[in-house]
């Protein structure tokens, strides 16, 4: 039993290792922040090519690997502030909100040195990534409580068998 959950864990050190050493070649070429989000982070980048099962992403969000690849992107969106991506088309989304809200945004982005814009988008990274690994978990239970549900029921009765 103790060799079914150690192979996954010894492979997933070693696929997370093999990422980091992918995103670490891209960073070195110094690309435009959105393209190393897409490349290694976004939806067909190659983290989640990767660890394409739940349990294994979470495992993988909660590595030093990870860690990395997400001061890496940090880095290059410090460097690249307000600079439009080149290789990526822009859009525009009008956000209403009270006018509180909005002199306390300008107020933070005062403070941090950055455009209201710059740290929006920031604030719904995070929010994102927050609320990505939250689903992970909340679905990581979810296959957990299956097992157990399975794990409750009886074994295939000849009536089921036959279904």
């Amino acid at each position: 039993m103790a060799t079914k959950t150690a192979a996954p864990i010894a492979s997933d050190k070693h696929a997370a290792t093999a990422v980091l050493q992918v995103a670490e070649r891209l960073y070195a070429m110094d690309p435009e922040w959105v393209v190393f989000f897409r490349e290694v982070l976004g939806v067909d980048g190659i983290v989640r090519r990767t660890f394409s099962e739940p349990e294994a992403l979470i495992r993988f969000e909660c590595s030093p690997q990870y860690a990395r690849i997400r001061e890496m992107l940090d880095s290059l969106r410090a460097r690249q502030q307000d600079r439009p991506a080149a290789r990526e088309s822009q859009r525009v989304v009008t956000v209403r909100m009270p006018r509180s809200l909005h002199e306390t945004l300008k107020n933070e982005a005062g403070l941090l040195r950055v455009s209201v814009n710059t740290l929006c988008i920031s604030k719904l990274m995070k929010l994102l990534d927050e609320q990505g690994q939250r689903d992970l978990t909340r679905g990581d239970a979810e296959i957990v409580r299956g097992e157990h549900a399975a794990a409750d029921r009886p074994a295939d009765s000849e009536a089921g068998a036959d279904l």
